[in-house]
């Protein structure tokens, strides 16, 4: 089963992701974006949802590391902020898509199948 890190400060929102992913993938948590660069590194994911606004270091800081040391691993960035600077913020730290908050389950899911297809 494929493997997503899910950089969530938020106990609501990670649940709603959890409920959404469970079944179909497996998942772990990093509560910031340092926590997520750390996870990263030491494990093996082949996705991460990434929440732009996390404490420590937030998710844009946090994927232009990943990005900087793993570029082909796919990076969704999550964020309530849906203005375009946001999306450009994202796009240009190295975020390969961008879901916004709250998220929609079917578009949520079709957009980490286009990055990660389930094994059979």
């Amino acid at each position: 089963m494929k493997k997503i890190l899910i950089a969530e400060d938020n106990d609501s929102n990670f649940i709603l992701m959890t409920y959404v992913v469970k079944g179909k993938y497996e998942y772990e948590r990093a509560r910031d974006g340092k926590e997520a660069v750390e996870m990263v590194n030491a494990g093996s994911f082949d996705l991460v949802l990434m929440d732009l606004k996390m404490p420590v270091m937030d998710g844009f800081e946090a994927t232009k590391v990943i990005k900087s040391k793993l570029p082909s691993l796919p990076v969704i960035a999550l964020t309530a902020n849906v203005f375009d600077i946001d999306r450009q913020n994202a796009e240009a730290a190295g975020c390969d898509d961008f879901v916004a908050k709250p998220i929609n389950r079917e578009k949520f899911l079709a957009t980490i199948e286009r990055y990660i297809k389930k094994e059979e």
